[in-house]
């Protein structure tokens, strides 16, 4: 029996700015819609600390791309944020 190995995302928005953008105002959210904006707010802040790494300034990066994505819009961040990042793209 062979085990299956996680394949990794893409690197993009599944969403249209738009769409994000209703979805990230929108005060009550179905379970599909919580997933979209989940997924699209994971691969912004990703982005984010991938942009400081190759930058160089990577001790700040964590901090300011968390709250840049999460805190201000007042969104619970996923534990291990930063640490799955590398695993998932």
């Amino acid at each position: 029996m062979v085990a299956k190995t996680q394949r990794k995302k893409k690197f993009k928005l599944s969403i249209s700015k738009k769409r994000y953008n209703k979805l990230v105002t929108k005060s009550k959210l179905t379970k599909h819609e919580k997933k979209l904006l989940n997924d699209a707010l994971y691969v912004k802040y990703c982005r984010c600390l991938i942009k400081f790494k190759t930058s160089g300034n990577e001790l700040k990066g964590y901090p300011i791309c968390m709250n840049s994505v999460y805190k201000k819009r007042g969104i619970k961040p996923p534990k291990n944020a930063s640490k799955q990042c590398n695993v998932i793209f």
